[in-house]
């Protein structure tokens, strides 16, 4: 039998030293469960599949995670590929195992519309079991690194894909839980793949570097040790290069050439505690000059994965920039294995444990932002927003500090601190002075949010948010508002159709109406309106199918009257842009799927076009008596390029009481004229007819027009 033959399952069982004979037993047992499951599978190069689950435990085992997770991790992949059931995991090692290997398994009996689909629900998948047992993760990432090492019999196009998809989803992640040795070999694979010419000609050049430098590299480490030594510091002094990854995204992103990118190599020290990690920062600092800006304190502010270091860059001999990382040995250990630390040092410190609860905060977010999602793509796209690795650090006015991506912006920061803060933010303060939502944060802001109890988000927030959290709340709120607006919509629109064909809502039984939502597929009423009012049903057709049964009364059909909008219904009816429609304006309305009434005037160009395409989509419609807002309308003013005359038509708008949003303006060739293009705000056609007569009496305006394309 292979588990008699390999040696790399009899290194494998000497690394659980660490675990009682009895769970050392377990795992014994697991291993040939597995492998009598797996019986006559073999992956692309050849080798018993066993090989592949083998892999993943052992490197469980480097890290001493507990018994449970060796054995999930030595059955990942049998309830996927096998006849193995849950229940028979359950039932042979115990339930937490068996909900370990679920939370792993894909989902290869579910029919996805594609490729991405299908990634972006097993990615969600795996994050929802993650925020219930954080070994999930550890394992995941543990195979999706063998997977990388031995993708050489895998076809290139497939290796490229698995290796995007890994920069893209798992390396971020392990980033986030400070994973950064397995993070780092994810990366080097992943570009290994990707760009394998890249990769070969990169290695030769670093080759070729380590001899020409290595006298530079050696005065430079001897220089810091006699300076720490000088200062009685005791210190691990070590050189480390770059990874290649991280080297080639530096040439990109920066635009330089190999030899232009002079720190492939930094430098690493550890002390015995904090204190001793800043005398360490000054005695090098007094030793060579520090470059300005480039200091990091993360041990006063660590990382939102638990990170801790001083960074400080200096110029070393001949100009040589030197990187520089201080830190004590339980820095080191949870910047090397992050999470996994909890597991591998948990004796040692309490960082690990302060990490896990950082980590369970985090995975545990993730849950509400599923339940505010709508999909699995869009839950997807937020959670890959918040894996950024790079953040700032802002306070609130009380001094707590918040941890943001980079670019994030005053509306993240809102959501950051409250969901109901966010949705009636309306300005705030950056160190005490006003700005816009859209405003990026820096490093050590204080923000402090100006809200309005009846303020709510603007879709137009979406374009420069950039957390998960506030783009998923932002969505659900529209996404209710859009359900309330499209379900009166959509009630309207039927009980216009039943009056055509003689028929009283009202006298409508209940049991026929639970009768046709029902067979709509519908749960409710709102929800059977809305989708009237989205345009995903006809309203004609489910009037129709009321108005078919016998205990539905009719009376003698009528001409159907128009519906009845009022322009400020929210997203459910909207006013077209290319038109303006004002009160007062002929109008018509199309219905659009998903996205509720556009309204258009009748003399529209653009509705001229669609109406002879999509006639069914028209509704006969007309405006309320008194909507009681002001709206958008463009006008454009033709007057003599004298001084002041900008002055005197907003003087005249002003008085006629239209609001003014804004103005541009643009002088004909010669310079006799100038064309001033006005964004301003009336009641109705009235008011607008009102205005112009008012314009047309300044001496200096020669022409008025409405703008409408």
């Amino acid at each position: 039998m292979y588990r008699n033959e390999d040696p790399a399952y009899r290194v494998f069982i000497d690394t659980l030293s660490y675990l009682e004979p009895d769970e050392i037993a377990l795992v014994i047992e697991a291993y040939h469960f597995g492998e009598d499951a797996h019986h006559g599978q073999t992956r692309l190069s050849g080798e018993p599949y066993i090989t592949h689950p083998l892999a993943v435990a052992g490197s469980l085992s480097e890290w001493r995670m507990d018994a449970q997770a060796i054995i999930a991790a030595l059955l990942h992949d049998v309830m996927e590929d096998t006849a193995v059931s849950k229940a028979e995991i359950a039932e042979r090692f115990g339930k937490p195992v068996a909900e370990l290997v679920d939370g792993l398994s894909k989902l290869e009996k579910i029919e996805f519309q594609s490729y991405q689909d299908a990634q972006a629900e097993n990615f969600r998948k795996m994050l929802m079991a993650m925020a219930r047992d954080l070994r999930i993760v550890l394992i995941k990432l543990a195979d999706r690194l063998h997977n990388l090492q031995t993708m050489a019999p895998i076809r290139p196009d497939k290796r490229r894909r698995i290796a995007v998809e890994t920069l893209e989803i798992y390396v971020p992640i392990a980033t986030r839980l400070g994973l950064n040795n397995i993070s780092r070999q994810l990366q080097d694979l992943s570009f290994e793949h990707i760009h394998p010419m890249r990769f070969r000609v990169l290695t030769r050049a670093i080759k070729a570097v380590r001899g020409n430098r290595r006298e530079l590299l050696s005065k430079i480490l001897e220089g810091i040790r006699n300076k720490l030594h000088e200062s009685n510091i005791e210190a691990g002094v070590f050189g480390r290069e770059k990874s290649l990854y991280s080297i080639y995204r530096k040439m990109v992103d920066k635009h330089l050439s190999f030899s232009q990118v002079l720190d492939i190599y930094g430098f690493r020290i550890i002390v015995r505690d904090i204190p001793h990690c800043y005398l360490a920062l000054g005695a090098l600092h007094s030793r060579y000059k520090p470059v300005p800006g480039k200091f990091k304190d993360y041990i006063a502010i660590p990382k939102e994965n638990g990170y801790q270091s001083l960074h400080t860059t200096l110029i070393g001999p001949y100009g040589t920039p030197i990187e520089i990382q201080i830190r004590t040995q339980g820095m080191h250990h949870l910047s090397e294995q992050g999470i996994a630390s909890h597991w591998l040092y948990k004796d040692s410190e309490e960082s690990g444990a302060n990490l896990q609860v950082k980590m369970h905060k985090w995975l545990h977010s993730l849950l509400e932002l599923q339940s505010s999602t709508g999909d699995s793509s869009e839950f997807l796209e937020h959670v890959k927003v918040d894996l950024f690795p790079d953040e700032v650090y802002v306070f609130t006015p009380k001094g707590k500090i918040l941890a943001l991506p980079r670019g994030a912006t005053v509306i993240d920061f809102a959501y950051a601190v409250h969901t109901d803060i966010g949705h009636r933010c309306i300005a705030a303060r950056i160190d005490h002075e006003l700005i816009p939502l859209s405003a990026e944060l820096s490093n050590g802001n204080q923000v402090e949010i100006i809200t309005a109890a009846h303020s709510s988000p603007n879709p137009a927030w979406l374009t420069y948010v950039k957390t998960g959290r506030a783009r998923s709340k932002i969505r659900q709120f529209l996404r209710a508002i859009q359900q309330e607006g499209s379900s009166t919509l959509g009630e309207n629109m039927l009980n216009q159709e039943l009056q055509a064909l003689g028929v009283l809502p009202s006298e409508i039984p209940s049991a026929i109406w639970e009768r046709v939502i029902r067979d709509s597929g519908k749960k409710s009423r709102r929800e059977f309106f809305a989708d009237i009012g989205l345009g995903r049903s006809l309203a004609a057709v489910f009037a129709r199918r009321l108005a078919a049964h016998d205990e539905v009364p009719q009376t003698e059909a009528s001409l159907s009257s128009p519906l009845v909008v009022r322009g400020t219904e929210g997203l459910a009816i909207q006013l077209a842009p290319c038109c303006q429609p004002i009160p007062g304006d002929p109008i018509d309305g199309m219905l659009r799927k998903d996205q509720g009434l556009l309204i258009h005037t009748h003399a529209c160009q653009a509705a001229r076009k669609l109406r002879g395409s999509e006639p069914q989509n028209w509704i006969h419609v007309e405006w309320a008596a008194d909507p009681g807002q002001f709206f958008d309308v463009h006008i454009r003013v033709t007057a003599k390029n004298v001084r002041g005359v900008l002055g005197r038509v907003a003087t005249g708008i002003s008085q006629a009481g239209a609001n003014i949003e804004h103005v541009s303006m643009e002088r004909d060739n010669p310079g006799l004229y100038t064309e001033l293009d006005f964004l301003v705000q009336v009641s109705g056609r009235q008011h607008l007819a009102a205005l112009m007569r008012s314009l047309r009496r300044i001496t200096d305006v020669v022409r008025i027009v409405r703008k409408q394309e």
